[in-house]
């Protein structure tokens, strides 16, 4: 008779089992007596286990959302590691795909926990799962702390995303909080002590009517009315198109051309004998072939090489063979082969390609290591193949180099002088700067505004997810340098962009619709 009440009682509750064998791998054939709402529902070690499967959870959360917000830098991560170890690899996109793997593990753990205190069972978590609580909680506390250090610059563009994703985090809380509130009701009104009914629900509540409120301390510049919004930024190509083509290259200039850029931006190194060519790095090995051509000077200076060395050398398979970007576009066959006869560009032959299509040019002017014979004539050696050499335009050509300015005022006045960070507007404006070249990190919608006014221009870079162009466009940027033309020409406004009627709408909705929810709960 046991056995068949026994039996009777798990056929009745395989919902409950398999919950249990979940969590505790405790895969029996009926489950112990359940516990009374408002009970203690575990034994002291669970309980004190408990709150590190919730703080591992929250951690796991903050490094999945920071580091998915991250992917506008990750080709700057992936450089990074590529400087010191020695080796390309894509450590950006397996650091993304393990956070994630991670997360989904402790919130499945989660979810298992609360269902089993909805339905008054008592917690056992498995060894095994304590030892993955632990892995995922140390491994998202290291690596939350090794990337504040390195890489500290990145909670400002988290802090960034949070002017586009807030209204919507805010609607995913008040939904975590309407889930929550039927354990939260199940346990709280049926406490038989009233301090204990106060310990479950006052907490719940106070942060319930936070999530209520915080809407009206919220900022979004992409939230604005009608007929405000600025005209779309210019798009200056960062080396080119480097998801499509090997950066620095003809190609990639060509590229950035035929999407529709309005700009081309590069880098410019001086060869031994005097020739200024396109290189970002310091040294030739990461983008050319120079490892096979010269296996002995991979580690030399690029411009401690003559022009008759690097002009040999092959600038395009390197691209094909490592695929610095997670998200490259496909290319065909022609493309392919195109892309593997690439060759070290001149900065006469880029400035005539950009004169040729009218584009803006903007470039770093990397000054020659000692005992370089250009190393105190670099900006004249510059200026000669800008002015004599390639008959670019001068007023196409932005130009950044701080050094020497006065000089490079007064033999090409035409120049649009730009600065790399920011100033007062008394300042700028004694300079002749016409133009700012800042970091996306350095975005405010206010400082913009503010040099607007002083007809000074903002220039943010590098700038490639299209919620960061969103955001860069609500704010007033003038113009981005992105490495990704081909996906930010085709955005005709920006995302997530609503007027504050409509936002509150949405809010006030959300609100009302929470509390007639968890009301109606409570009250079952």
């Amino acid at each position: 008779v046991v056995r068949r009440r026994l039996l009777q009682r798990y056929e009745h509750q395989p919902f409950i089992s398999c919950l249990a064998g979940f969590y505790s791998c405790r895969w029996k054939r009926y489950q112990r007596r359940r516990t009374e709402p408002g009970k203690c529902c575990c034994k002291t070690r669970e309980c004190v286990f408990f709150p590190l499967l919730v703080g591992a959870f929250c951690f796991s959360l903050v490094f999945l959302y920071m580091w998915g917000e991250a992917k506008n830098d990750y080709n700057n991560f992936d450089w990074y590691n590529y400087g010191n170890l020695g080796f390309w690899f894509l450590w950006s996109l397996v650091l993304l795909i393990v956070a994630a793997i991670l997360f989904t593990y402790i919130t499945l753990l989660l979810v298992l926990a609360m269902c089993l205190l909805a339905e008054g069972q008592q917690l056992y978590l498995h060894w095994s799962h304590k030892i993955g609580t632990f892995l995922v909680l140390g491994f998202s506390v290291t690596a939350l702390f090794i990337l504040s250090i390195l890489w500290g610059d990145q909670w400002k563009t988290v802090r960034l995303s949070f002017q586009i994703t807030a209204p919507y985090l805010h609607i995913g809380a008040i939904t975590i909080m309407v889930l929550l509130s039927w354990p939260m009701a199940l346990h709280a009104i049926r406490a038989d002590k009233k301090v204990v009914q106060v310990i479950i629900v006052g907490p719940y509540l106070a942060i319930l009517l936070f999530l209520f409120l915080i809407p009206l301390g919220m900022y979004s510049p992409c939230i604005r009315e009608m007929g405000t919004l600025g005209p779309k930024p210019a798009l200056i190509g960062h080396r080119g198109a480097p998801m499509l083509a090997p950066e620095n290259t003809e190609m990639s200039f060509q590229k950035t051309i035929e999407h529709g850029g309005d700009g081309l931006e590069t880098d410019v190194t001086i060869s031994y004998d005097g020739v200024p060519f396109l290189m970002h790095d310091s040294t030739l090995k990461r983008t050319t072939n120079i490892k096979e051509v010269y296996p002995n000077e991979t580690s030399q200076n690029a411009a401690l090489f003559s022009w008759h060395t690097l002009e040999q050398l092959n600038a395009g398979k390197w691209f094909l063979k490592d695929k610095p970007f997670a998200c490259m576009g496909s290319l065909s066959r022609a493309e392919r082969n195109q892309a593997m006869n690439q060759s070290i560009y001149k900065l006469s032959n880029f400035l005539r390609l950009a004169d040729s299509q009218n584009k803006l040019v903007i470039f770093d002017l990397y000054r020659p290591p000692e005992n370089h014979p250009y190393r105190n004539s670099w900006i004249n050696r510059t200026l000669e193949v800008i002015l004599n050499e390639s008959g670019i335009r001068p007023h196409l050509v932005l130009w950044l180099e701080d050094d020497m300015r006065s000089f490079v005022q007064s033999v090409a006045p035409e120049f649009q002088q730009t600065m790399g960070s920011k100033a007062p507007v008394e300042d700028l404006l004694m300079d002749n700067i016409v133009k700012l070249n800042l970091a996306y990190a350095e975005m405010s919608s206010e400082d913009i505004r503010k040099y607007a006014e002083a007809n000074i221009t903002t220039n943010l870079y590098v700038i490639d997810e299209p919620w960061l162009f969103s955001l860069a466009w609500c704010c007033g940027a003038h113009s981005v340098t992105t490495n990704a033309v081909h996906k930010l020409k085709n955005l005709s406004q920006p995302l997530f962009l609503m007027t504050p009627q409509q936002y509150n709408i949405m809010w006030i909705l959300t609100d009302l619709t929470s509390v007639l929810l968890i009301s109606l709960i409570f009250a079952l």
